[in-house]
């Protein structure tokens, strides 16, 4: 049984790193903008927060350092694609190969690098509970961050204006637009918001996770974020409970590798990635129902006044 509390300690915690970076696209997407570049700001970012932690001591300035860069580069690329209207997709790929080749650049001095000793959490009375206590209750603050920045995003998206401002921005952006918004500021902000919880997710590897900073670290996470917003049909919720799902899967390597089961490690290694194809392969088999579900505006651009 403790074994298996572990299992869900861990996969509370890699799931996190999805669902932060997933959400932040789901935004994006909700506004009628793609990044594919996720992958290159969660590594920029997470090289950042980590130096950050390094040379500072500060685990919340290395998180604050890691929203800020994916921010950055990801009001890049809003402004690539929102005013210059270059491709999303092709630019988003420029930006995902630009953060995997500068993040290695910048992070050669820092392969060696320690971090400080972390705090360690645990929630009052709950995480002295036997089995679930060390599993539930002794996360890092980010973990239930995540699940708190879930409803607060179902909450947004459909219960204030903004939100369903933001939602009709993905949907018609003409018809926002007659209607007096200012449909590329509103995916400027969308973009940028996203870029900073991929950031987040970006120093919350390098500098919890992990805790190092190795080039590459990222691993495909960004590219499963991106998946991972399809398979949840652009809903909140779903995206928290595909995290977590992933992130089992991630983790069950471990455990199997811990309780003695004789599989090769490279093909445990395999099963996120696997399991992200499969689940692409179902959905797509209905593409009608991505229709229904997905922004009627993703990925195409707007011309104001066309």
């Amino acid at each position: 049984m403790e074994s298996y509390a572990l299992l869900l300690g861990a996969t509370l915690s890699a799931g996190t790193v999805l669902a932060l970076a997933s959400l932040g696209l789901l935004i994006n997407e909700k506004a009628g903008v793609v990044n594919l570049g996720a992958e290159g700001m969660m590594l920029c970012s997470a090289i950042a927060g980590f130096a950050t932690v390094v040379h500072t001591g500060s685990f919340a300035l290395g998180f604050v350092v890691g929203m800020a860069t994916g921010a950055l580069l990801a009001a890049i690329f809003g402004v690539l694609v929102i005013w210059l209207n270059t491709n999303q997709y092709a630019t988003g790929l420029a930006l995902s190969l630009f953060g995997t080749g500068f993040s290695a650049f910048v992070g050669i001095g820092y392969v060696q690098a320690k971090l400080p000793e972390s705090t360690r959490f645990s929630v009052p009375v709950l995480g002295d509970l036997p089995l679930i206590g060390p599993a539930l209750f002794r996360q890092h603050p980010l973990v239930y961050l995540a699940m708190a920045l879930t409803l607060a995003l179902i909450w947004f998206l459909y219960r204030t204006r903004t939100g369903l401002v933001l939602r009709s921005v993905g949907e018609s952006p003409e018809s926002a637009h007659a209607l007096g918004y200012p449909v590329r500021r509103i995916r400027l902000a969308a973009v940028m918001a996203g870029g900073a919880l991929c950031g987040l997710a970006g120093a919350y590897i390098s500098t919890v996770y992990t805790p190092l900073w190795v080039e590459g670290m990222v691993a495909g996470r960004g590219w499963i974020a991106l998946a991972l917003t399809t398979f949840a049909t652009w809903r909140p919720a779903r995206v928290l409970l595909g995290a977590y799902l992933f992130g089992g899967v991630t983790m069950l390597q471990f455990h199997m590798q811990g309780v003695g089961v004789n599989v090769p490690s490279q093909l445990l290694s395999m099963l996120p990635y696997l399991a992200t194809i499969i689940v692409l392969a179902l959905i797509s088999r209905n593409p009608a129902w991505i229709r229904v579900n997905m922004p009627a505006s993703l990925g195409k651009p707007f011309h104001p006044g066309s």
